[in-house]
């Protein structure tokens, strides 16, 4: 049987690389975004600085996927916690509430997103990283978030 998929061409990005945001107190650099993988997933690095937490949400358009990659984690998913030291890989399936929160010393993380097109949520909801650092505490998501996200298929909970 004949292949009809387009491969995606190969693509090397530095460990130093990707667009960097600051984004709800964390830093996210984007690594590949749909335009660069015909829109079929995102890949973002995260750090997250000590005791981070997401606010609790879901996603109506994309799975989303946690792999950690240094730091503790305590990952919830559909009201389910799991404990999450390096290494440790889990999904929270579209439709199911979840949030992330980093241990003392905090974390680093990928987050893939399927399908594409995340970044552009990411985009919308944060401050371009001048140096790719956790932001200053005074760096914050827009009054008007909760709207935003609502316009890219995410529904932010608490």
């Amino acid at each position: 049987m004949a292949r009809t998929e387009t491969p995606l061409p190969m693509k090397v990005i530095a460990p130093d690389a990707g667009r960097a945001w600051w984004w709800f107190g964390q830093l996210a650099k984007v690594k590949a975004g749909a335009h660069e993988t015909h829109g079929r997933y995102t890949l973002v690095e995260i750090l997250a600085p000590p005791h981070y937490a997401t606010p609790l949400h879901r996603h109506d358009r994309e799975d989303e996927a946690f792999w950690v990659l240094e730091g503790e984690t305590t990952v919830e998913v559909g009201g389910e916690t799991v404990e999450g030291p390096p290494g440790t890989y889990l999904v929270a399936p579209r439709g199911v509430q979840h949030r992330l929160r980093a241990g003392a010393a905090g974390a680093r993380l990928l987050f893939l997103f399927t399908p594409g097109g995340f970044e552009r949520l990411i985009e919308a909801t944060s401050v371009a990283a001048p140096e790719p650092t956790i932001p200053p505490p005074d760096v914050t998501p827009p009054d008007d978030v909760a709207a935003i996200t609502w316009r890219y298929g995410t529904e932010i909970l608490d």
